[in-house]
């Protein structure tokens, strides 16, 4: 197996761990996160298995790596793409593109099937790695009804149904019966009817 060459040993492992974390996100392309074995992605990673045992005790340890690193690069994505002097609509669209984005990108179960796998504990500590995500939809919610474009009487419950709005799209993404393009279509549309305030208030 190659040998890594790094200038000190903490150089080295953090280059074996950029390296096992590469290994999870080329995998998770082909068969999805939930379905990796520890086995796969030391192989993948070119190292052995006690090695990724060293770096990552089980795999729900490696998931919660791996989403901290998802979340890193969503959150800066997130601000390269966001227009100069976007209005909440513009922002809430960039936020659902790359959320789709993602979810092709590093397909995963939905949170129903992870909290089985993971088992609850580490279940929540997952959720509390995408919450940096969850604010900035939050954020997105509230700039919309401070500035009297979006009507939601309850900010963080809105962010909870818009964000189960983007994973039911997970399936027909994965599946190609839409396009991610088409997905951010519906999915913006209709979040973006269902906040606007002409649709909330009566005639």
């Amino acid at each position: 197996m190659p040998r890594i060459s790094a200038a000190t040993v903490g150089e080295h492992r953090a280059q074996t761990r950029e390296r096992i974390l590469r290994a999870v996100s080329r995998l998770s392309r082909d068969q999805g996160i939930d379905a990796i074995s520890m086995t796969e992605v030391a192989g993948e990673a070119q190292i052995t298995r006690t090695v990724l045992y060293n770096y990552f005790p089980d795999k729900a340890a490696l998931l919660l790596a791996f989403t901290e690193r998802v979340t890193h690069y969503f959150i800066e994505a997130y601000e390269r793409e966001l227009p100069e002097r976007a209005t909440p609509a513009e922002r809430l669209r960039v936020f659902v593109g790359l959320q789709l984005d993602g979810l092709l990108a590093h397909p995963h179960p939905g949170p129903a099937d992870l909290s089985a796998a993971l088992g609850p504990d580490a279940y929540q500590r997952l959720a509390d790695h995408v919450e940096p995500m969850q604010r900035i939809l939050t954020g997105i919610i509230d700039s919309g009804v401070a500035s009297g474009d979006f009507h939601a009487p309850d900010v963080t419950a809105t962010a909870r149904m818009i964000l189960a709005v983007i994973g039911a799209e997970r399936v027909p993404l994965l599946s190609g019966a839409v396009t991610p393009r088409e997905a951010e279509e519906i999915v913006s549309g209709f979040v973006l009817r269902g906040l606007s305030r002409h649709t909330a208030e009566p005639a």
